[in-house]
């Protein structure tokens, strides 16, 4: 490589949450980070949102407070206070409150946009991250210590490891040979923003339609629209595109029967769209010098939420492993420190990919007896108190071997 050449600890690929993240923890231990992004600074965060709402749990705020991204929208994320679960036209329903695990709320949502934004403008703030957008990887090129990424402008980055955290289209993870193990939902997510008259107090509602899970998530205020939701509508593929390409009337009409009438007269707030569902599964997370995290990683369907937080947890992992190797004056690539996270982040996704698999399954369909026997837990599990905080505490993400920044301490 030349003399011109960025030498880093750390490249990372992707500057989402995820990406931005993972450099922004690692850059605040000393690590020098470099950051390349194939969308172009101005495009990210604009003020046009296309209405999408992430659910960011009660452990991964912490981490994204300890990144220092989370300052940057805590005045627009919506605390969720309360979840409940219902199935079809049924009676029998699921009541997860707050106050049963203490006085923090189970999570918050954030728009899309917002946390892209905030990502872009902590990389912004900190020192030893140099972000290189628009930009994209042409070539790589592996030596005995290091890597060289070379981008298709010419320039040149040298790292001891490389995250992937580009998408679940990941050119990184191509480049790599990794393949993906997948299983197509023939089903859409439909998304959106509605205004409503009604406050929505906090509460983010999960109904189980027989075409998939619809949900309606509490989100902050904005500009003429002091009450807001999100709507996440799991469609079957074969309708969806028609669903969504009717006028605001009709689309709204489609919609509002599934909504209900407990938020009052709705209507949209921003745009809308539609994209695919599936499972997929990297054939392997680690490779030389390289981890993939988030979506690279993994993708699960929206029943549960979860998508965003499962690749904070690898981000919390991963940055825990190169750290402790960097104070013991290891390889921060090395395979000792890729091995500790691959062994860290295998049971916990695989648990999760799993979960979000078998929901789906079992609440997106209409037979009968299925249908009585999951009414019936649901009705169970509403009259086992400690069944029920099990289960929320798992749904906040604070169970199981958590890295420190999840556990709320110093990286």
């Amino acid at each position: 490589m030349s003399s011109h050449t960025l030498s880093v600890d750390v490249l990372v690929i992707g500057a989402g949450p995820v990406g931005g993240l993972a450099a922004a923890l690692l850059a605040g231990t000393g690590l020098a980070v470099a950051v390349v992004e194939a969308a172009a600074p101005a495009a990210i965060g604009r003020a046009n949102s296309d209405g999408r709402a992430l659910a960011v749990a009660f452990s991964a705020q912490r981490a994204l407070k300890a990144g220092g991204l989370w300052p940057h929208v805590a005045a627009i994320a919506q605390p969720i206070l309360d979840i409940r679960v219902t199935d079809g036209a049924s009676p029998l329903f699921l009541h997860y409150d707050h106050r049963a695990v203490g006085d923090q709320p189970l999570g918050w949502i954030v728009e899309a946009e917002a946390l892209r934004a905030a990502a872009l403008a902590r990389l912004g703030e900190l020192p030893g991250v140099k972000l290189l957008a628009p930009a994209r990887v042409a070539e790589w090129r592996y030596g005995p210590g290091a890597v060289d990424a070379v981008l298709a402008d010419g320039r040149a980055i040298r790292a001891s490891l490389v995250v992937a955290a580009d998408g679940r289209a990941s050119p990184t993870r191509a480049a790599a040979d990794i393949g993906v193990s997948a299983i197509d939902y023939h089903q859409h997510g439909i998304v959106c923003a509605i205004a409503h008259r009604r406050p929505h107090r906090g509460i983010a509602h999960e109904h189980f339609l027989p075409a998939g899970p619809f949900a309606i998530l509490p989100m902050a205020p904005a500009t003429g629209a002091a009450h807001r939701s999100g709507i996440v509508w799991t469609e079957r593929s074969a309708l969806a595109p028609d669903i969504v390409a009717q006028d605001d009337a009709a689309f709204l009409a489609e919609m509002a029967p599934r909504v209900g009438d407990f938020l009052g007269d709705i209507r949209l707030s921003g745009t809308r769209l539609a994209y695919p569902l599936s499972l997929q599964l990297a054939e392997r997370v680690i490779d030389r010098r390289l981890a993939l995290v988030g979506d690279a990683a993994h993708g699960m369907h929206p029943i549960a939420g979860q998508g965003m937080n499962i690749g904070i947890r690898d981000v919390a992992a991963l940055a825990e492993a190169v750290v402790d190797a960097r104070r013991l004056g290891l390889d921060p690539g090395g395979a000792a420190v890729l091995e500790r996270y691959r062994r860290w982040r295998g049971f916990d996704t695989l648990a999760m990919l799993a979960a979000t698999d078998g929901l789906n399954r079992l609440f997106s369909n209409d037979f009968g007896p299925l249908r009585l026997a999951r009414d019936l837990g649901l009705a169970a599990v509403e009259r086992l108190p400690a069944v029920k905080k099990l289960f929320m505490r798992h749904a906040m993400g604070v169970v199981g071997d958590l890295p420190r920044v999840l556990r709320g301490e110093r990286l």
